[in-house]
């Protein structure tokens, strides 16, 4: 990548995603949030190199000033592709859900809101900036009450 070139420290999110072709199928990992990368700017001179780089656009922004993604956000969506395959991600606005906590699997200990999606109780995790949501199907055991 074009950044991690420049040094500059980057996360991009990636879901594993099982696709068809007439012939054959195939997993393949694809960017949870296409044409989005979450990058950290140490300085002005990070900035001017991310700008420089081929294929960047341009920052998201929040009215005239850069749009940050607060770290707990960043550090759930790590979490939760690092050991979850079975993920979505919805561009649908959710009320308040429910707090509970993860008390078995790889998110133990984690808080959580839960949701009713697709006449199905999901995890969600918001990532309001890009205007976006990350929905993981749980069993109900695995959850406990906040």
């Amino acid at each position: 990548m074009r950044l991690v070139e420049r040094k500059i420290n980057t996360f991009l999110p990636l879901t594993r995603k099982l696709r068809k072709w007439h012939d054959r199928k195939k997993y393949i990992d694809e960017p949870l949030f296409p044409s989005y990368v979450f990058i950290y700017l140490k300085d002005m001179q990070n900035f001017h190199e991310g700008m420089d780089a081929e294929g960047a656009l341009y920052y998201v922004k929040a009215g005239k000033s850069m749009a940050m993604v607060n770290e707990s956000v960043v550090n759930n969506i790590r979490i939760i592709t690092d050991k979850l395959t079975d993920l979505e991600v919805s561009e649908k606005h959710f009320q308040i859900g429910r707090k509970l906590v993860i008390s078995q699997g790889a998110l133990t200990g984690l808080s959580c809101e839960v949701v009713n999606y697709d006449k199905k109780e999901k995890i969600l995790v918001r990532v309001d900036l890009l205007q976006r949501n990350i929905l993981i199907t749980l069993p109900e055991d695995h959850l406990l009450s906040a």
